[in-house]
């Protein structure tokens, strides 16, 4: 059997159902999918409203249900002796909203509605003009409209639904990013060896020292002549750099679901490891597996028919690894104990993280 080449950055995913090994070349990918600039982002909203309409499956008798029901009706003019109104068909709901980047007064927004009372059912109501507010108490949307209920009708969640484009947007996010001198750039994973490549590959491509690596995630751009007055015309050239991401040895392991993610980059020294009926040697001159045999070693002692023997050449990848003990049949949850203690033994050149 021939060993497939191994790219340096793969990685292997080893589900619950058996040693299945998937690989996916590394290739390029662009700065856009692996870095954000700084001021790019969305913000949370979150507002107080009432649900109506419902079919006596609202909150009842709850007091700030009531309470707030009470104050609606007076600002609408409606004069009431008590100020607590009790209604089964009304229902009281925190409303949430993403405001997106560049944000437009107009541009209408979706927004999820959820019951806070004890209301049994949000279906068929309709949430009444609710102003939506950021973090720094000022409203930036107001939302209404007729509360949808996603499911198949088996499992419905009542208590919480969507209303799409539910929210319009009542001002403009300010931003100018066309006259701006500088731009600073933020890895997702920071790595040094990533920050430098990115520094490099966007001095290359706007062909001066532009960019500089202020540490393993922080990028800063200073704008070129070229480029003043048209911020975004640069960020679009910068966004299409493609570089190839660095990544740590690491290997991932998920008990309770046996999955395990391996970066190829994890290098195995010489280690002997005996688990059943399970032999695992690395750095014994050899490079094959199977069962009832051994290959490249000095060890001439009968080994048992039902033996499973896999013998590796030290300083080889975990994906070898893995692909011997695959062919011995080794199940998720025997390497999962396998890597453990090789990690223990200190012969397992990576980062070890149990989920």
């Amino acid at each position: 059997m021939t060993r497939p080449q191994l790219s340096k950055s793969m990685f292997f995913l080893l589900p619950l159902f058996g040693l299945v090994l998937l690989s996916d070349l590394a290739l390029a990918v662009r700065l856009k999918d692996v870095a954000s600039i700084r001021g790019v982002r969305e913000n949370q909203l979150i507002g107080y409203g009432l649900v109506v309409g419902l079919k006596a499956t609202g909150d009842g008798k709850n007091e700030f249900t009531s309470k707030s029901l009470g104050r609606m009706l007076d600002k609408l003019g409606v004069k009431i002796d008590s100020p607590d109104v009790a209604s089964k068909n009304v229902a009281a709901v925190i409303v949430t909203a993403t405001l997106p980047p560049f944000a437009k007064a107009g541009n209408p927004i979706d927004i999820t509605v959820s019951a806070i009372g004890d209301a049994a059912s949000l279906q068929g109501g309709t949430l009444l003009q609710t102003p939506l507010r950021a973090g720094n108490e000022q409203i930036f949307a107001v939302a209404q409209g007729t509360v949808t209920i996603g499911g198949d009708g088996k499992d419905m969640h009542l208590t919480a639904g969507r209303i799409p484009n539910g929210a319009i947007i009542e001002k403009d996010i300010q931003s100018d990013f066309a006259s701006r001198k500088m731009f600073r750039m933020t890895l997702h994973n920071p790595d040094f060896t990533t920050a430098a490549r990115t520094v490099l590959t966007i001095n290359k491509e706007l062909g001066g020292h532009y960019a500089t690596a202020k540490d393993a995630g922080t990028v800063d751009i200073v704008t070129p002549f070229a480029y003043e007055n048209r911020g975004v015309e640069l960020l679009a050239t910068i966004e299409a750099i493609q570089i190839n991401p660095d990544s740590k040895a690491v290997v991932i392991i998920n008990e309770k679901t046996g999955t395990i993610v391996i970066g190829e980059r994890v290098k195995i020294s010489k280690v002997a490891v005996a688990h059943g009926n399970i032999s695992l040697k690395v750095g014994a001159g050899g490079a094959s597996s199977g069962a009832g045999s051994t290959s490249g070693g000095s060890d001439s002692k009968k080994k048992d028919s039902d033996e499973k023997i896999a013998v590796l050449d030290s300083g080889v990848s975990v994906g070898d690894l893995v692909q011997s003990l695959n062919r011995l049949g080794v199940s998720p949850k025997d390497l999962i104990t396998i890597l453990q203690s090789v990690k223990a033994a200190g012969a397992l050149h990576g980062e070890l993280e149990i989920l």
